[in-house]
């Protein structure tokens, strides 16, 4: 499967998705997850990661709110080999 990293952005802000992809370690992981407002925790207004450190983003990695770790996570785009709207 190959979906671009704009696709499966799109997908993750609809609503929760199960991606499957295939870890840098070679395991596969099946995880649900989103990036739908509502369903993600809200950045706190005195967070010294979001004010003071800035990272450039990489477009090969996605981050989204794991849905049964209640985490965040991310997968590299390249590597995701399913995407199910849930």
């Amino acid at each position: 499967m190959t979906i671009t990293r704009e696709e499966l952005h799109t997908a993750l802000k609809d609503g929760v998705c199960e991606v499957t992809f295939t870890k840098v370690s070679g395991e596969v992981r099946t995880m649900p997850c989103t990036l739908k407002d509502g369903l993600i925790p809200a950045p706190k207004k005195d967070d010294a990661v979001t004010q003071k450190r800035v990272r450039e983003l990489n477009e090969a990695v996605m981050v989204a709110w794991c849905t049964d770790k209640n985490e965040w996570r991310s997968f590299r785009v390249a590597n995701v080999t399913a995407v199910i709207k849930l």
